[in-house]
């Protein structure tokens, strides 16, 4: 298969929760997203993480298509996401054609509890595994309505949900371990050209063929998709 020659057309669109409160309309240009008033060369210089067993991945490991998502506990877009992208993990990721990467992403200046957040994740997923990880999140964005913040206090009933140890988790959640580790995937997020949340970078192999800024509808999503699985069959 030729991956060099794929592409997925992907709708200008607008980043939903932002980083100092601007709003930055985006656009496709070479499988990457220009800001208005930057360098037009932005998108070359993004420096996307390959995916490693190190990241949280729902699920075929090997899919031959990934969605890595940066992305922020607290942010009313991202929870309107997750829930477009658990409909499409139960469409695609049966099949093991897409697989669903989460990274974070928290941004602090809009909403303060979100880096706690992404280091509670952290320690479920030290403590619980993949799989506690991905119950915990689902139970994050689900358990609060749109435009409300995450009840801190609810996290360690979410990590009991999750399989996990309550004390075992407050022992973690309270050291601390993990914010050096949140500030480290902040400046990722960053480097991978992200400017709000969510931001999903849309993977072939190793090879960048689009991004997805904000929370767009599962119909838009599908569409790309299916676009995207079509190529990938008329080239294999």
């Amino acid at each position: 298969m030729d991956k060099n020659s794929l592409g997925v057309p992907i709708a200008i669109v607008i980043s939903a929760c932002i980083i100092g409160g601007a709003i930055y309309l985006t656009g496709k240009s070479d499988g990457g997203s220009i800001i208005p008033g930057t360098k037009n060369d932005q998108a070359s210089e993004q420096t996307i993480e390959p995916v490693t067993s190190a990241d949280h991945i729902r699920g075929n490991p090997n899919a031959p298509i990934m969605l890595v998502e940066y992305s922020d506990y607290d942010c009313p877009f991202c929870k309107n996401f997750h829930e477009t992208m658990q409909q499409i993990m139960t469409d695609y990721g049966q099949k093991g054609s897409v697989a669903w990467v989460y990274r974070q992403f928290p941004l602090e200046s809009l909403h303060p509890n979100a880096p706690k957040l992404a280091a509670a994740s952290e320690c479920i997923a030290e403590l619980g595994g993949n799989d506690a990880f991905w119950t915990f999140s689902d139970l994050v964005f689900g358990e609060r309505d749109v435009n409300e913040q995450t009840d801190i206090s609810k996290l360690g009933g979410f990590a009991t949900s999750a399989g996990v140890d309550e004390g075992q988790f407050n022992l973690c959640f309270n050291s601390g371990k993990y914010d050096e580790q949140i500030r480290d995937d902040i400046d990722a997020a960053v480097a991978a050209g992200g400017q709000g949340t969510p931001h999903t970078i849309v993977l072939v192999g190793d090879k960048v063929v689009g991004t997805i800024e904000g929370a767009q509808p599962y119909n838009i999503v599908k569409q790309n998709l299916d676009s995207l699985i079509e190529q990938i069959e008329a080239q294999s």
